[in-house]
């Protein structure tokens, strides 16, 4: 049976020269150039090797890797990490779920180092232990840009999640890219079944007109900030805010906040 890999990185370049090497190694490769891409590919599974990124916009790498560990987990494969922030987060390296960690660095040193790895992970097979090998290439240490950039990221991941309302995040193609445990409890959903799904599948049929209107209703008006409707989820009321989402500017996609109504 011909060998499968799938490489998810937002870095162009990257994902060409990782699938050039896999190909060279009789694999056939699966390229995305995002998280929500990386979602859909899903579907080409299951594969021998996964490469992921770590931080992606829109779906992140660990998110990745929660949903892959989810949809195959009757037939696992090989989860490796590959990130050029390795190195700064190595205290969450236990939570990220990856069978094996690499720091990305020059491409011409990295094509030994990950040459040696496949050969290793060919060699043994799947395995029922984390591995968490960490190839460090070089003389790598943590940056403080970067540190700080983590942290930064971590700051407002805690105030959305911190904020006591239940947040959806959607993408311009009204697929999910992100929710907030609040949102999770509100949808009795996990974020693995959700994410790159339509908004609408939050929500019964009978739920969901409103819904559509309200991010028409946004869309078309410029002058409209938000929409706020309450309807029944889930056997309870609750009450929905519909806002565009910006950045600089520009319109990416939309946010839902989600509230529970007091009886």
């Amino acid at each position: 049976m011909p060998k499968k890999a799938l490489v998810v990185d937002n870095d162009f370049f990257f994902v060409e020269f990782l699938g050039e090497l896999l190909e060279k190694r009789g694999y056939t490769v699966i390229k995305a150039y995002d998280g929500k891409e990386g979602v859909s590919n899903f579907e080409e599974g299951p594969f021998n090797l996964f490469f992921v990124d770590l931080i992606m916009p829109k779906i992140d790498g660990t998110q990745l890797i929660k949903i892959a560990r989810r949809k195959f987990s009757d037939a696992p494969f090989q989860i490796i990490a590959i990130s050029g922030t390795i190195i700064e987060q190595m205290e969450d390296i236990d939570d990220m779920g990856a069978d094996y960690y690499v720091a990305k660095g020059p491409l011409e040193q990295m094509t030994g180092d990950l040459n040696a790895l496949i050969d290793r992970i060919e060699a043994s097979g799947i395995s029922s232990e984390k591995n968490k090998s960490n190839i460090q290439l070089g003389d790598l240490y943590p940056r403080q840009a970067t540190t700080e950039l983590i942290k930064e990221l971590n700051f407002q991941k805690a105030i959305i999640e911190s904020i006591g309302l239940g947040i959806v995040v959607v993408d311009k193609d009204a697929r999910v890219m992100g929710a907030n445990s609040q949102a999770l409890e509100i949808s009795k959903k996990t974020l693995e079944e959700i994410l790159n799904e339509p908004v609408t599948s939050l929500f019964s049929k009978d739920e969901r007109v409103p819904l559509i209107d309200a991010l028409k209703g946004v869309a078309r008006n410029s002058g409209l900030r938000k929409i706020s409707f309450n309807m029944i989820v889930k056997s309870q009321e609750i009450r929905l805010t519909v806002s565009l989402l910006r950045i600089s500017g520009d319109v990416i996609g939309w946010v839902i906040a989600m509230e529970g109504v007091d009886q």
